[in-house]
């Protein structure tokens, strides 16, 4: 009684500055990647014993603290980023295009949005446009200049080119947590569809990032698959949403990603299985060769 009484005492003799810092470092204590060993400790107590007098201070320290407990792919995400990322994605979707010898080429651009609506909008814009299985001779996954966001539509939208297997993993500073491609179509509220058995060929980029990486590693070890291009922007790490006292929102690092292979990747780039300034035409031509 006396400690909650003391902890009472002290929560109401801080500031809203104070609190938001507090909250936040407690955040990345319990959940953070990399908030562990000496240069956690040290920026731990560091950001709690300053007494931020405005927000834009008490976000800065929280930013300096992010950057060690989560590394490079963490950061605050603010109610204006939120709707301005929103406004984006309402104007964003992914593209089917035929070409030539029974091929078909999809664009899959960044998604950031949250509601099962706009989800399953992105998802069937793909799976609404494919033909019969058999009428197919491959695929190409664009990825280049996807930023990432939500992985789940993503995903989702190729998931009839990937076996019904545990597509990914996330691992943890604690444990590894498999997704099977059945946990992502329950995420958007959709039915699995038949596999479509063809060479699927992925094109990536230095702006292919965060969820786009991940949806990359989905095809990671199958042997119909190959990536072209250049090197991806090295976000392949799981960022988990945890709401602030100002409306914000922590996006913590929370676990890297694992490939089906066992591979693990975080912050540094995947590089494509042939790394070529003509991703397209290098991918075209494999698909034909089989």
């Amino acid at each position: 009684m006396a400690a909650l009484l003391a902890l009472t005492l002290v929560s109401a003799c801080q500031s809203k500055e104070q609190v938001f810092v507090g909250k936040a470092i407690r955040l990345m204590d319990k959940h953070g990647l990399f908030a562990e060993g000496p240069a956690w400790d040290q920026m731990r107590a560091a950001a709690l014993m300053e007494r931020p007098a405005s927000m834009d201070e008490a976000y800065a320290i929280t930013r300096a603290a992010l950057k060690v407990a989560g590394g490079k792919h963490s950061f605050i995400l603010t109610e204006e980023m939120s709707q301005k990322s929103a406004e984006i994605d309402k104007n964003t979707e992914p593209s089917v295009t035929p070409l030539d010898d029974g091929i078909l080429l999809i664009v899959l651009p960044a998604y950031s949005s949250l509601t099962i609506e706009e989800e399953q909008r992105y998802t069937n814009s793909v799976l609404e446009a494919l033909p019969e299985s058999g009428s197919l001779q491959g695929v190409i996954i664009d990825l280049r200049g996807n930023s990432g966001g939500n992985m789940y539509p993503m995903i989702a939208a190729v998931h009839r080119f990937m076996p019904d297997d545990d597509i990914l993993k996330f691992k943890s500073r604690r444990s590894t947590m498999p997704i099977p491609r059945s946990y992502v179509l329950r995420s958007v509220g959709l039915e699995a569809q038949p596999q479509i058995n063809c060479p699927v060929a992925l094109l990536t980029d230095e702006g292919t990032a965060s969820s786009a990486e991940a949806t990359l590693l989905c095809f990671r070890g199958l042997d119909y698959a190959r990536t072209f291009g250049a090197p991806t922007a090295g976000y392949a790490s799981a960022n988990t949403p945890y709401p602030l006292p100002d409306g914000s929102r922590l996006l913590l690092t929370t676990g890297c990603d694992m490939a089906r292979t066992g591979e693990i990747f975080c912050d540094d780039p995947i590089v494509p299985d042939l790394v070529t300034d003509q991703p397209l035409e290098e991918a075209l031509a494999w698909i034909r060769e089989r």
